[in-house]
């Protein structure tokens, strides 16, 4: 296993020239038990620095990961953009290949509406699939070589491509590293530009944690890159 509780892993993210905002991604601690399951309760964080909080960001991803399994029981979407908010619950039965998704209004109290979905068996949420990423045998890829993941986002199943663009060394703030390149398939849209145009680096470890991801805007670039490491399972 490439990670374990307690886990902490803290990114700046920055636009153009700007520091931007701060990320992290938290495994809780405790382990949980979803549906009669032990899982780890893993949770990202984003929020705006400096003159980017004219525009407040302050948003919260979760899933409930299986410990063995490493698919999700249940995910949620806290979102604070602005003026704008939104509070998701997806529940997930891998058996009957359903996500049943719960929407609340805007103070999360009340539910507001619910909804089913079919999605395939063992299917991954926006954040359990950055882990289960991670327990993958990586060093058997060859350059060009393509990962696919299916995960369910947004009341949609999508089926995303990573091309394994090869090896390169990295210099951080916590270590000079070998890492794997991956750059995901993204359709054409109104927001990345370009046509592969999202790159993440993975350390060649025991650990394959993120440790930068740049991605080109049509109004700039955007960078996430590692600034602090806590609790990792392999030392």
């Amino acid at each position: 296993m490439a990670f374990k509780t307690g886990e902490e892993l803290t990114f700046k993210v920055s636009f153009g020239f700007l520091d931007a905002a701060e990320a992290k991604m938290l495994v809780n601690p405790k382990i949980y038990h979803t549906d009669n399951r032990p899982t780890f309760k893993i949770d990202v964080y984003g929020q705006t620095l400096g003159v980017f909080k004219l525009f407040k960001v302050n948003d919260n991803w979760g899933s409930f990961l299986d410990t063995a399994k490493i698919i999700p029981y249940q995910s949620y979407r806290h979102i604070e953009e602005g003026k704008y908010r939104k509070h998701e619950r997806v529940l997930f039965d891998h058996q009957k290949k359903n996500a049943h998704v719960r929407l609340y209004d805007r103070e999360n109290k009340e539910l507001v509406s619910t909804k089913d979905y079919p999605v395939p068996a063992n299917v991954q949420d926006i954040v359990s699939g950055f882990y289960f990423l991670r327990t993958m045998d990586l060093k058997k890829l060859k350059k060009g070589d393509m990962v696919t993941l299916s995960g369910f986002f947004d009341k949609e199943v999508h089926h995303i491509k990573l091309i394994y663009s090869g090896k390169e060394h990295l210099k951080t703030k916590i270590g000079d590293f070998d890492t794997f390149v991956f750059s995901p398939i993204i359709p054409k849209n109104k927001l990345f530009r370009g046509e592969q145009p999202v790159t993440v680096w993975v350390t060649d470890d025991a650990n394959k944690i993120p440790v930068r991801i740049k991605a080109k805007l049509w109004v700039g670039s955007l960078d996430m890159e590692i600034t602090e490491a806590k609790e990792l399972r392999n030392n």
